[in-house]
């Protein structure tokens, strides 16, 4: 953890050390990763929001080591679950096991019981087991045997998921998209950024190793409390809520588009645009906040009707033709 401060606008707690903490997040998470900012930013939105990120791009881009880095810089406990199509709901949620000793049933937590789950490669496993996360998205607790069991506080799932392959996958279903507060797309690094990933290995970097790497706890859970309570006194205007509401029910009128952006999606646009506009350094929304989220919060929220797909058009390039169409409030 950095040291805090000893004079009044430093002490445990304060939102302004809070936000210092969070922004010391991308020196830290660069050590072992480059240029992946905007994913980086994306996750500590997540965590504000107390949401969870889809992370989609080809193998080889870092996701996987991005979640680590993340962790290990948030002083977190994290555990990996690698999705399988053998993977039951049980290993995941975990199950009752019978002790000999004692001749009773006692429940054995699986590894979602943990602050941040990295769903590895997610769609590899059958929606029985996909679903198995939904309860704990969404209710904070699994359930077994009729049992509620809470989970810890902070808690996120960072899944990754491949784009472009789609042999022996399980496309996730509306449902299950809807519950990830953000979908971020990574993608293949710059050509200098790419020559930097190449130096650092020959210099020795182990991606296995983030200590070695120099990683180092820059902020914890009571960072992210203080945190979330500023972002929870961050001012919204009439006018941006009701400009976050054009933005969603302009998607269920496109005609590009089968299926527009639930009420539930209009809720996460909100609070992903009030924690950037927290973490940029004011306490009051404005309408670039809404841009600036709108791509990751709503791009997976949206279904493209077949005739637009083979037409080229995607998901994002609907999103910014309403951007660009919905009067923007002064």
């Amino acid at each position: 953890m950095m040291a805090p401060t000893t004079d009044n606008a430093g002490y445990p707690g304060d939102p302004s050390a809070a936000r210092a903490s969070l922004e010391a997040l991308r020196a830290e998470i660069a050590k072992a990763v480059v240029g992946q900012d905007p994913a980086v930013t994306g996750l500590v939105v997540a965590l504000l929001c107390r949401g969870h990120v889809l992370l989609e791009g080809v193998p080889g881009v870092a996701k996987t080591l991005l979640v680590r880095a993340l962790a290990s810089a948030l002083e977190l406990d994290t555990k990996r679950v690698q999705f399988t199509p053998d993977l039951m709901p049980s290993d995941v949620t975990g199950s009752l096991v019978y002790d000999t000793r004692t001749a009773e049933f006692s429940f054995q937590p699986g590894p979602v019981f943990t602050n941040l789950l990295l769903a590895d490669e997610i769609n590899r496993t059958p929606p029985k087991t996909q679903s198995s996360l939904l309860e704990a998205m969404e209710e904070r607790q699994v359930t077994v045997d009729g049992t509620p069991r809470p989970l810890p506080d902070p808690f996120l799932v960072a899944a990754t998921q491949n784009p472009v392959e789609y042999e022996g996958t399980y496309p996730l279903p509306e449902a299950q998209l809807d519950r990830f507060l953000l979908k971020l797309t990574i993608p293949l690094p710059s050509r200098q950024d790419e020559i930097d990933v190449l130096t650092r290995h020959a210099e020795g970097f182990n991606p296995r190793d983030l200590q070695a790497a120099g990683v180092r706890p820059v902020a914890g859970p009571a960072d992210l409390e203080a945190a979330r309570a500023a972002v929870a006194k961050t001012t919204i205007s009439p006018e941006i809520t009701a400009y976050v509401v054009d933005i969603c029910r302009a998607t269920r009128e496109s005609p590009s588009l089968t299926l527009g952006v639930s009420p539930r999606g209009a809720t996460a646009l909100l609070a992903t645009s009030r924690a950037w506009a927290w973490l940029t350094g004011r306490d009051y929304v404005i309408p670039d906040d809404v841009k600036a989220l709108a791509l990751p919060t709503l791009r997976h929220r949206v279904q493209l009707r077949p005739e637009a797909e083979m037409e080229g058009v995607t998901a994002d390039s609907v999103i910014h033709a309403i951007l660009a169409h919905v009067p923007v409030p002064r």
